[in-house]
């Protein structure tokens, strides 16, 4: 470096103190002259007046703490600062300068809200922190550079117990505008301050869900072996679950934090199948399923993860109650289906997990309720509602309450913390956001414990429900802050915090219908949707009656009804149209493969006939309770026989004859159609010509004279034969005669001539 270089970089280093004195005392930023940054065409932020355009004065960049250690400080501690510095203008940053500034005392929760909603320099801000500032090197524009500050905590000037908004500002220049330092940019965390808690000190009790929830994977499709192969939508299921993956996150960071699961059945039901061999659509076809020894080895994980930590089971599929209540309920069947969801939630945990759920709560989306979610969503038996406080709204208290909150007929609303169920909705990919988060975390649980200290309250983290793997992450970070690092937050189960002795002054009338969320109701299910769900269920029931296996059948499609409710089709109705269709198409598929078989047409000559019919069942099992009716169009010309019972063995067909007498000639139709016993058709019916031939008058009269005849010459050949039988008799009679006449013995030894042998007269 030449000597000149050296002077002017000494130079801006004494500039800099100068500054960094001045700002001490004063509180505001000091340009060259000693003038104040608004002063120097930088006004402050909304609250000190009008906004500046992003990207120039004191937001020409963003500055973003992306960590900061320890959480909670002691007094003897240094406080380690990391971030990123990022140039949002049109002009390289020089000459610039990170430094903290001191503590500013924060009043309540909304003082903390509003701390962190500010972005810029304003009257506020605290003051910087001398002799602990970072030198930046230029910063072109969209680009950033990182820094790290090392702070003690007694020069941040902290006072009293509470939380403090804690500052680190950018001072520097910009390459167009070098006229002298100005403050270009200021990041905000807060900071939980209490060095002297002890074990008196007041303590609140948190309860964290820990939501284990996915979309829908299977179809209601299995194979046509014994074995029902499942066949899943897509192998989204098998990536959640894989290291990495969102599912696998959940289960590997809960495993190790005091939190209740709440877990949707089908999600266990769907990796379980994974675990035998299974097929997964790649478009249109059907190709065997990799995931076996993944889905074993997660519900492994999961099977250790939860030994000893509270289970609650939601209904099966997570059906959306809200869209129940404000769409469904009046379609007949609908209802049942929630109380089939929640009676197959506990033995579905208990059966793959092998632990006991409890299955007394209901988890409206968002937490938001109306009197008609609270009574559906009890309805299967729950006495326990989650809802959140920007739903149930506390009420005129300067506190947070108690959580539990009796709304009447034995129901009990556990309402959680809104400010604390939304802190990790945002993306959560940045270190800054997930930071932040955990800071507020430790910050809110402290203000709220210091709104009432006389008083123990017990609040509720109700996080969204299906976080992404970085989202829980962050949220790990924060509850294993607030575990290991405060003296104020005492976790406890979700069946505590439904214990808790309420708050007598707490609001308990739950919000009109008004109220609710247009956003959220604009994502509901439609009637529509309950519909052709009821229709689905009718369908189900009809072909029940006729298998002798009825659960190779109820079973996969019965979950797949109740999966067309679950609550993560919100937002995607035409996806979720698609999986209603794909469901009655399959299960109206089945129904066809056991029909009667078309006939051709036939032609019946005579009075009577036999007509076959024949049913074919294409199932893998046997059906019954099925009969085969033949009906004429015309009763009066061709009537047929009662209807037959049908048994089809799986795989075969079987053909039924119905005996026919015809009255009349001419053409009829014929149409064959199977019931089941409750009288209700069964499949669609076949029909068929029928041709009747009668005999004609003159061709019976032939016929009548020709066995006249053959009558008559059997009587002729009778008598003929009797008459033939006495002639002899009648001729030895004649010869005896002649003997006696003319032919005794003569004494020489002959006798008269034989019969016929006798001499004539030559004259005759």
């Amino acid at each position: 470096m030449t000597v000149s270089g050296k002077r002017r970089g000494a130079t801006r280093r004494r500039r800099q103190r100068l500054v960094s004195l001045l700002a001490v005392v004063t509180g505001f930023p000091i340009m060259t002259g000693l003038v104040p940054a608004s002063a120097a065409g930088a006004p402050a932020s909304p609250a000190g007046g009008p906004a500046q355009e992003a990207g120039t004065g004191n937001r020409t960049a963003t500055v973003a703490i992306t960590d900061l250690g320890p959480e909670v400080p002691d007094e003897d501690d240094t406080l380690s600062i990391r971030g990123t510095i990022t140039n949002e203008g049109t002009s390289p940053i020089v000459d610039s300068r990170v430094d903290a500034r001191q503590g500013v005392p924060l009043t309540g929760r909304s003082g903390i809200d509003e701390a962190v909603s500010r972005t810029g320099f304003d009257a506020a801000t605290g003051p910087i922190v001398v002799g602990h500032g970072q030198d930046l090197p230029t910063i072109q524009p969209g680009m950033s550079a990182t820094f790290s500050l090392d702070v003690p905590v007694s020069a941040l000037s902290l006072g009293a117990d509470g939380v403090y908004e804690l500052g680190v500002g950018l001072t520097g220049q910009t390459e167009r505008e070098r006229w002298g330092d100005q403050i270009l940019g200021v990041g905000r965390t807060v900071l939980p301050w209490q060095p002297d808690a002890g074990e008196e000190s007041p303590r609140t009790d948190l309860t964290v869900l820990w939501p284990l929830i996915s979309t829908t994977h299977l179809t209601a499709q299995t194979g046509a072996d014994e074995e029902q192969t499942p066949a899943f939508r897509d192998d989204a299921l098998l990536t959640e679950i894989s290291p990495g993956g969102r599912l696998d996150q959940l289960v590997s960071l809960g495993a190790d934090l005091p939190v209740t699961w709440v877990i949707d059945p089908d999600l266990l039901a769907s990796v379980d199948a994974m675990t035998e061999p299974y097929q997964v659509y790649d478009g249109d076809r059907l190709v065997d399923g990799t995931g076996q020894e993944r889905a074993r080895e997660w519900l492994r994980e999961l099977q250790e993860a939860v030994q000893g930590k509270e289970v609650v089971a939601l209904p099966f599929a997570d059906p959306d109650v809200a869209s129940l209540a404000h769409q469904g309920k009046d379609v007949l069947g609908a209802l049942g289906q929630l109380a089939k969801a929640t009676d197959a939630a506990e033995v579905t945990v208990q059966t793959v997990l092998d632990v006991d759920a409890s299955t007394d709560f209901a988890w409206p989306v968002e937490g938001a309720i109306d009197p008609s979610i609270v009574s559906v969503a009890t309805s299967a038996g729950a006495h326990h509602v989650i809802a959140r406080s920007d739903s149930l709204r506390p009420g005129d208290l300067n506190y947070t309450p108690t959580a539990a909150r009796p709304i009447g007929d034995g129901t009990t609303a556990i309402v959680a913390d809104a400010r604390l169920s939304t802190l990790f909705e945002e993306d959560m990919a940045g270190a800054a956001d997930a930071a932040l988060a955990r800071q507020l975390l430790l910050a809110q649980t402290l203000a709220i414990t210091r709104q009432a200290p006389a008083d123990e309250r017990s609040i509720v983290l109700a996080p969204q429900r299906m976080p992404t793997a970085v989202q829980a992450q962050a949220m790990a970070d924060a509850v294993l802050a607030a575990r290991d690092s405060t003296d104020w937050v005492r976790f406890t189960d979700l069946s505590d915090a439904a214990a808790a002795t309420p708050d007598p002054d707490a609001n308990r009338e739950v919000p009109p219908a008004s109220e609710y969320p247009q956003e959220l109701r604009e994502q509901e299910l439609p009637t529509s949707a309950f519909q052709a769900m009821r229709e689905t269920q009718r369908t189900l029931e009809d072909f029940q009656v006729i298998l002798t296996r009825d659960d190779r059948v109820a079973t996969p499609f019965g979950n797949a009804i109740r999966r067309e409710m679950s609550t993560s089709w919100r937002g995607n109705a035409e996806e979720a149209a698609d999986y209603r269709e794909t469901v009655q198409d399959g299960l109206t598929g089945l129904t066809e493969r056991v029909h009667v078989i078309p006939k051709s047409p036939i032609t019946l000559s005579g009075r009577s006939a036999t007509i076959p019919v024949t049913v074919q069942n294409n199932l893998v099992q046997d059906v019954h309770n099925l009969e085969l009716r033949l009906t004429s169009s015309r009763t009066l010309g061709l009537e047929v026989s009662e209807q037959q019972e049908i048994v089809v063995s799986g795989g075969h067909s079987q053909s039924v004859k119905f005996s026919a007498t015809a009255r009349a000639n001419g053409r009829t139709f014929l149409e064959a159609q199977l019931y089941t016993p409750d009288n209700r058709p069964y499949g669609e019916p076949i029909q068929f010509q029928a041709s009747v031939t009668s005999i004609t008058s003159a061709v019976m009269m032939v016929i009548a004279g020709g066995l006249l005849l053959v009558v008559l010459a059997g009587i002729r050949m009778y008598t003929q034969r009797k008459r033939a039988s006495r002639e002899p008799v009648a001729v030895g009679a004649d010869r005896d005669d002649a003997q006696g006449e003319s032919g005794a013995d003569t004494g020489d030894g002959t006798t008269g001539a034989r019969p016929g042998s006798e001499r004539l007269d030559p004259d005759e």
